[in-house]
């Protein structure tokens, strides 16, 4: 039998005039009157002497400033710092511990996690992979990652900020910024597009890299001071550098053909270095041997220069003797390595004139055969 609400049927769960879960179908709104006259009778019996008095009503005023000013105390955690507030200005800031601040509405505390690392990705995202539970997936996003390099070139750069809340300065953190995480995003792609706008493809692409984390840690770090962010930038790391997807194959071939010329370049190199100290060597042992000919006929010149002064000097003082003296020097030298007849100067006497023939015949002969 089905449930009606016009009281003359219950249905099968509750007596007539009630729902299936025992409410009545229109519930009377509650009488404020009698609910107040109820919490006087409560708070009667607990009032001593069983009624509100001048003396009762100061005794729960008093507690209740107690109870009021004890809700000021506080705790803060070891990686926290606690920003007082008295009617929404900064007073000053607490370490970690207990600690104390007018309670609301007069007073309020913030508290920053400033050792804490945050991460923010530039250039793509990481999103739950609905095939893979619990495991994440990384889209790329291209408005971000594609940057104009020096010459003209796009590239497709994904990287990744560590940062936290500097210690010293949470309330710059906390009032001179409203969407802190959202500045450090836009502060981070904008240093990168301008490290990346000044730098050519080849060097973002190779050894640039290098440079290029630290140069944008610092320009980030220097906008954010700024900005008085109360920001400390810890890290900048570059996940990926890449040319557009549209032309990496041919950005690869020109990086291989840069390695192949480097490797050329190397040997050769290496041959240089093998071929020119022999040929120096070589070089260096032929002007030693030019210096030593020089040095050995400088001395034999001046050797001889000294013997033709000496000599000189002594045809001056006897020039008969000293002529004759050369002539037979001279004659000696030149008669020592030849045939000598000597025949004695009577006339001829004694001597056979002799026709050499044999010695003549085969010459005659050879004259004849030309």
């Amino acid at each position: 039998m089905p449930w009606s609400s016009d009281g003359k049927n219950g249905g099968p769960w509750k007596p007539s005039g009630q729902g299936p879960w025992g409410q009545a179908p229109n519930p009377q709104p509650p009488d404020l009157e009698e609910w107040l006259r109820r919490g006087q009778e409560k708070l009667k019996q607990w009032l001593p002497g069983g009624g509100i008095g001048g003396r009762s009503l100061l005794a729960l005023a008093l507690i209740g400033v107690l109870l009021w000013l004890l809700s000021g105390f506080y705790a803060v955690g070891t990686n926290e710092v606690g920003l007082n507030m008295i009617f929404g200005r900064y007073t000053g800031k607490t370490a970690s511990g207990l600690n104390y601040n007018m309670p609301f509405p007069i007073g309020s505390v913030e508290k920053l996690q400033v050792t804490n690392r945050n991460t923010t990705n530039i250039g793509f995202v990481l999103r739950p992979d609905l095939r893979n539970s619990g495991a994440l997936t990384q889209v790329d996003l291209p408005e971000e990652s594609l940057m104009l390099a020096s010459d003209q070139n796009i590239a497709d750069v994904k990287f990744v900020v560590i940062w936290q809340i500097d210690p010293a300065r949470p309330e710059d953190y906390a009032f001179n910024v409203a969407t802190q995480r959202e500045t450090v995003k836009a502060v981070a792609e904008s240093a990168m597009r301008e490290v990346i706008g000044r730098t050519k493809i080849q060097q973002i692409l190779t050894a640039g890299r290098k440079v290029i984390e630290p140069e944008v840690q610092e320009l980030m770090q220097k906008i954010l001071n700024s900005y008085k962010a109360g920001v400390l930038v810890l890290q900048v790391q570059l996940q990926s550098v890449e040319p557009p997807e549209q032309v990496i194959a041919a950005f690869r071939d020109v990086i291989a053909a840069q390695q192949d010329a480097e490797r050329l370049r190397n040997e050769a190199q290496a041959y240089a270095n093998r071929v020119v100290p022999t040929a120096r060597g070589k070089a260096a042992a032929i002007l030693q041997e030019a210096e030593g000919y020089r040095l050995q006929t400088v001395a034999e010149a001046t050797g001889q220069a000294s013997r033709f002064d000496q000599v000189y000097a002594q045809y001056k003082n006897a020039p008969t003797v000293t002529r004759e003296r050369i002539y037979i020097e001279t004659m000696q030298h030149v008669l020592a390595a030849t045939s000598k007849v000597i025949i004695d100067g009577t006339n001829g006497a004694g001597v056979i004139p002799y026709l050499p023939l044999p010695q003549l015949a085969p010459k005659a002969s050879d004259g004849a055969q030309q």
